[in-house]
């Protein structure tokens, strides 16, 4: 599977690297392909040619940028996976949403923004597999982006429709909060009986 990610942050760099580790091919997009900063990754674009003819786009960005560079790439049928989280940002919609708005035709997947970059490196845990939430209207990006939860070893987990990301982004700020007095190495589960 050909999968772009938009942004070279910890986030978005530790999911490549882990997708390139089993086998897909993972080009970045990013503003200066032939920068310093981008010296170690393996392939590196302008988001709007690393998008270009990808399965699978993930958007790893501040949020304050997310909607300029969603405007300048063309995403109508992607699947377009929103692991941002708009902390602090007002409106009663998730970021997910209006990504979807600004991307018309996206199959947008909100996923990978509840945990932190180190349990993206490492989800093994003595007690389980940490949850990976996934909200999407589309089925079937949303079985596409469970499956690629699932690779990286997290317990991957159907959250329901887009509109659930409300709620993902919100734990994801309880993550944020909780990691602050617990330190980072902290994962939510689904426990079942």
């Amino acid at each position: 599977m050909k999968i772009a990610i938009v942004g070279a942050g910890r986030v978005g760099t530790t999911l490549g690297q882990r997708w390139a580790a089993g086998g897909h091919d993972v080009v970045y997009g990013v503003r200066d392909p032939a920068g310093p900063r981008q010296a170690g990754l393996p392939s590196a674009a302008f988001p709007a040619e690393a998008v270009r003819g990808a399965d699978v786009v993930v958007l790893s960005l501040p949020w304050a940028a997310v909607e300029d560079v969603v405007g300048g790439l063309e995403l109508s049928g992607v699947v377009v996976v929103d692991a941002t989280n708009p902390l602090g940002a007002a409106g009663e919609v998730s970021g997910a949403e209006r990504i979807a708005t600004w991307a018309p035709g996206a199959r947008v997947v909100k996923a990978f923004n509840t945990t932190g970059w180190e349990n993206m490196a490492d989800p093994a845990y003595p007690e389980g597999r940490p949850a990976m939430l996934v909200a999407a209207d589309d089925a079937g990006a949303k079985d596409a982006v469970l499956a690629l939860a699932a690779e990286l070893g997290f317990d991957a987990i159907d959250a329901g429709p887009l509109v659930a990301a409300r709620e993902l982004e919100a734990l994801a700020a309880l993550w944020i909060r909780l990691s602050r007095t617990h330190g980072r190495q902290i994962a939510f589960a689904l426990l079942r009986r």
